[in-house]
């Protein structure tokens, strides 16, 4: 299920955690709300750590992985690399990344299969990004952004994109996913999703700001339905909710 929170006074939970299917990254923030948060939903699952990036607490925005590994920039302290490496399994492997794009969350978007980044990234790293992730890599722009890392968010089981993404596009990106797709918006109505959220194949955090229409379409698209409620229930749920907004607004 999705889950709304905030990390301090900021909704943007995707710049100051990550999360994937074998760990979450959690940024060092002035009270432990955040990270409990994430640890009652996960720790029975995977370890929620605690980390910095050159010091500086946004670590979703400045590192990108999946289940198979993390790329780090080339920013990260040699204490925060040996920390992120002695504290994360033993299968993930941890990589520090020489790319001049240095904010690898918002230019690369990742599932454990297949890449989207960012077109001017350097030749290097997309060969990087193709041995320590694991995935096919594509470049490619999401509803006409470059910065496919915080425009889209996708799991193995779907994604979101822009919401100005064309049908046209959109059919293409789901055709090299391989997942569904559905363009949508976080935190009553932004368009930033990799800011706005983090989601893995069983949950997903978004801002406290987004609304139950963005809740129920993020667990619809991502498959995170609520025990006992079914895909078709779920569906009934968006479509009575629409039908109320268009009432409301007729």
């Amino acid at each position: 299920m999705a889950t709304r929170c905030s990390f301090e006074n900021s909704h943007e939970v995707g710049v100051f955690s990550a999360l994937t299917n074998s760990y979450c990254l959690a940024g060092i923030g002035g009270n432990e709300n955040f990270y409990s948060v994430l640890e009652a939903e996960l720790r029975d699952h995977i370890p929620v750590l605690h980390s910095t990036i050159a010091g500086c607490r946004f670590v979703g925005r400045t590192t990108v992985g999946n289940v198979r590994g993390l790329l780090v920039p080339n920013t990260t302290t040699d204490g925060e690399l040996a920390h992120l490496r002695n504290s994360l399994p033993d299968k993930v492997v941890v990589q520090r990344v020489e790319e001049r794009l240095s904010a690898l969350g918002n230019v690369i978007c990742t599932n454990d299969h297949v890449a989207l980044i960012h077109p001017d990234t350097d030749r290097e790293t997309e060969e990087i990004i193709t041995d320590v992730l694991g995935v096919e890599v594509f470049r490619q722009t999401v509803g006409g952004q470059a910065l496919v890392g915080s425009y889209a968010k996708f799991s193995n089981q779907g994604g979101m994109v822009h919401p100005r993404t064309t049908v046209q596009d959109m059919e293409e990106l789901s055709t090299l996913l391989q997942v569904p797709l559905v363009a949508g918006t976080v935190n009553r109505g932004s368009d930033v999703l990799g800011g706005g959220m983090i989601v893995n194949d069983w949950s997903a955090f978004c801002g406290m700001d987004t609304t139950g229409t963005e809740i129920s379409v993020i667990e619809s698209i991502f498959k995170l339905q609520r025990s006992g409620t079914s895909g078709a229930q779920a569906m009934d749920i968006v479509m009575d909710m629409r039908s109320s907004l268009i009432d409301q607004l007729s």
